[in-house]
């Protein structure tokens, strides 16, 4: 019998993995936050791997599975956090390179440089928070993005 989580074989009837202590052959109880099992989105997938989908092209997926789904809470609560979260960091990119842009042609470089400073220190949270919620989400769990994550739970629930 191979462990689901190292890999390893141990000996048939084992209740636990020698290597790394992982029950064996008994249902894992799910963690506080996570998907149930049951939980089936009405795209056919299970929740976890479309709350995952709804991230990885940020806010234009978000939309995609806002319009496909009908049934899962879960996916949809992701589907609107990532409208809602990388929708506004694109706005306040759109609005830094707007503002470099003018910098350049009045030739204030301090400007310039404050922009793109700015500019680097969103793409930067951006990336980390594209990465942090797709794993989060594949994990099933629903973390909630400050200020994002509560209005998509509310939109989630109608």
């Amino acid at each position: 019998m191979f462990c689901s989580k190292c890999g390893t074989e141990n000996p048939e009837g084992a209740k636990f993995c020698s290597k790394c202590g992982a029950g064996l052959g008994a249902a894992v109880k799910p963690t506080e936050g996570a998907a149930k099992p049951e939980a089936e989105s009405s795209t056919g997938m299970t929740a976890n791997v479309a709350g995952l989908l709804c991230y990885v092209a940020g806010w234009i997926t978000g939309i995609i599975f806002v319009v496909l789904e009908k049934k899962s809470k879960f996916v949809k609560f992701h589907a609107w956090q990532s409208i809602i979260t990388f929708g506004a960091l694109t706005v306040v990119q759109i609005i830094l390179s707007i503002l470099g842009a003018i910098a350049v042609s009045l030739f204030s470089f301090g400007l310039w440089n404050f922009a793109h400073v700015l500019g680097i220190i969103v793409w930067v949270i951006t990336v980390g928070l594209w990465i942090a919620l797709i794993l989060l989400a594949y994990q099933g769990k629903m973390w909630k993005v400050p200020l994002a994550g509560n209005w998509a739970e509310k939109q989630a629930n109608k």
